[in-house]
C-alpha cells in the first residue's frame, strides 16, 4: 500500500518537474571545436537523459557479461547444495528408522555433493552403526573431531563406541575432552561414574561442583549425587579415619536425611568409639520413617552385653515408633524369640500372616523358628518351610536388576551412580523358585503332601 502511493507521488514529481523545464524559456548552446550547436533546454534535457540511460545500460550489459561465469558457477553450486542436503535429509531419516540400505546409499550421494559438510560425517557415522560397521563409524567420528561445529559429536560418538568396546580408558578420555570443551550431562555423567569406579571420591566430588556451577546438573540431583559420594567415602575412611567417616556421614545425612546406608556408617562409627546411646538415638530419630533391617541390627547390637530381656524391651520402644512397618513387627518378633516370649513374637507377626495376608519370605522363616523353638520338629514348621518357598521376597538393595544385601555407591553392571534402590526384588531368591532354608531346619524333611504342594506351585 504504501510502496504504490510513494510510486505514485515520484510519478507526480516527475511529470510537475518536466512541466517546469519545458515552460522555462531559453536555450543550450555548445562550442566544441569546429562544432556548434543550438538547442531548446526541453531538448537538451531529453538528449542528456538519453545519454545516461545509454551508458547505464551499457554498463549493465558489460558487468552482466564478466559476471555470466560466476553466476553459473553459483548456480551449479547451488544446485549441488540443494540435492547433498536432500540426500541428508533422505539418509537422517532412513537411519532414525533403522533403513540400513537406504541410509547408505544418501551417505554417498550426500559425501559426492557435499564432501566438506559436517552432517555428512555424521550421516555416515549413522550408517555405519546401523550396518555394524563400527570401524567405519570410529572414523566418521574422527572426522568430525576435526571440525570445531562438531567436535563434541564427535567426541559423543567415539565415547559411546568406546563404552561398546569396553575400552574404560579411551571412554575416559573422550568424556574428559569433552567436558574441558563444554560442561555437558553425558560427559559429567561419564566423567562422575569412573571416579566412582575408581573409589576416586574426593575427583568425583571435584567433578560433581563444577558440573553442578555450569549448570549441567539441577540442585536436586547435585545433593543426591553429593550425599552418594559421601557416604562412599565415608565408607572408604571408617576404618582408618573414623572421624572424617563420621563428618561425612552427618554431611550426607543433611542432604538426604535418613539416607540408610550414611545412617549405617554414622550408627557403626559411634558404636566403635563406645558411643551406643547416640547411635541408638540416631536410630530412633530415623526409624518412624526410614525403618530399616539393618538399622535394626546396628540397634540390637549397639549394646552386646544386654540380655535378651534388656533387648526385647527395646525392640518394644523401637517398633512402637513405626508400628505399622513390616520392619518393626519382624525385629520385635526376632527379639522376642531371642528372649524365649513366644506369645509376644505371634503377636507382633500376627497382622503380616493374617488371612488375606501374603506374608514375606523372612516373616515365613521367622514363624517357622517360633513354632520349632517352642514345639520343636513338627507339622506347621514344615508348613511355614513351604510357605516360605513360595512366599514374596524381602525387600534387597537392586541396581540394574542386581539383587545385593549391602548398599553400594555404583552399580555393578553399568556403573551408573546412585543405582541402587531398597525394593522387592523381582525373582525367586533360588534358582529352583524355593527358598534357601537355614541350617536350623535343614535336618527336617518335607512331608510328601506339602512337597508336591510346592512343586505345583
Amino acid at each position: 500500500m504504501w510502496s504504490i502511493l510513494f510510486f505514485i507521488l515520484l510519478l507526480a514529481g516527475l511529470a510537475y518537474g518536466l512541466e517546469q523545464v519545458i515552460d522555462q524559456p531559453g536555450s543550450v548552446t555548445i562550442d566544441w571545436g569546429p562544432y556548434h550547436l543550438d538547442s531548446s533546454i526541453p531538448v537538451a534535457a531529453a538528449a542528456l537523459l538519453t545519454a545516461v540511460a545509454g551508458i547505464v545500460l551499457i554498463w549493465a550489459l558489460v558487468f552482466g557479461t564478466l559476471r555470466m561465469p560466476g553466476r553459473l558457477r553459483e548456480g551449479s553450486q547451488w544446485r549441488r547444495r540443494e540435492k547433498g542436503y536432500a540426500a541428508v535429509t533422505k539418509g537422517i531419516v532412513a537411519a532414525a528408522s533403522g533403513d540400513a540400505a537406504t541410509a547408505h546409499h544418501a551417505a554417498k550421494a550426500a559425501e559426492k555433493f557435499l564432501p566438506e559438510e559436517p552432517l555428512v560425517h555424521y550421516l555416515k557415522s549413522q550408517a555405519a552403526q546401523i550396518e555394524g560397521d563400527f570401524g567405519k563409524a570410529a572414523a566418521a567420528f574422527q572426522q568430525m573431531t576435526l571440525n570445531p561445529e562438531t567436535r563434541l559429536l564427535g567426541l559423543r560418538g567415539l565415547h559411546i563406541q568406546a563404552q561398546r568396546r569396553a575400552d574404560v580408558e579411551a571412554a575416559h578420555h573422550f568424556a574428559k575432552e569433552a567436558h574441558d570443551i563444554a560442561p555437558l550431562p553425558w560427559a559429567a555423567t561419564a566423567l562422575l561414574e569412573h571416579h566412582a569406579a575408581a573409589g576416586e571420591w574426593d575427583e568425583a566430588r571435584k567433578v560433581l561442583e563444577e558440573n553442578y556451577k555450569a549448570g549441567a546438573l539441577d540442585a536436586a540431583t547435585a545433593d543426591r549425587y553429593r550425599a552418594v559420594l559421601e557416604t562412599a567415602a565415608a565408607m572408604q575412611k571408617e576404618d582408618r579415619d573414623p572421624h572424617a567417616a563420621l563428618h561425612l556421614a552427618h554431611l550426607a545425612l543433611k542432604r538426604r536425611p535418613n539416607f540408610v546406608p550414611a545412617l549405617l556408617v554414622a550408627t557403626r562409627v559411634l558404636i566403635n568409639r563406645n558411643d551406643a546411646k547416640l547411635a541408638t538415638k540416631l536410630i530412633e530419630k530415623a526409624w518412624p520413617t526410614a525403618p530399616h533391617p539393618d538399622l535394626a541390627t546396628a540397634f540390637f547390637e549397639s549394646f552386646p552385653a544386654e540380655t535378651n530381656a534388656q533387648k526385647l524391651t527395646r525392640a518394644e520402644r523401637l517398633a512402637a515408633l513405626a508400628p505399622e512397618a513390616p520392619e518393626s513387627r519382624q525385629a520385635l518378633a526376632q527379639a522376642a524369640l531371642s528372649a524365649r516370649s513366644f506369645g509376644k513374637a505371634r503377636a507382633a507377626l500376627a497382622p503380616l500372616v493374617a488371612e488375606g495376608k501374603t506374608p514375606t519370605a523372612h516373616t515365613c522363616l521367622l514363624m517357622a523358628e517360633i513354632e520349632d523353638a517352642e514345639l520343636g520338629p513338627s507339622g506347621p514348621v514344615r508348613e511355614w518351610l513351604a510357605r516360605g518357598s513360595r512366599a514374596p521376597r524381602d525387600p534387597a538393595w537392586i541396581a540394574d536388576g542386581v539383587v545385593s544385601r549391602s548398599w553400594a555407591p555404583i552399580s555393578p553392571k553399568t556403573g551408573r551412580l546412585d543405582a541402587f534402590e531398597w525394593a522387592p526384588p523381582p525373582a525367586p531368591p533360588a534358582r529352583d523358585g524355593r527358598l534357601e532354608i537355614p541350617a536350623a531346619f535343614q535336618h527336617q524333611a518335607p512331608v510328601p503332601a506339602i512337597a508336591s504342594e510346592s512343586a505345583g506351585a
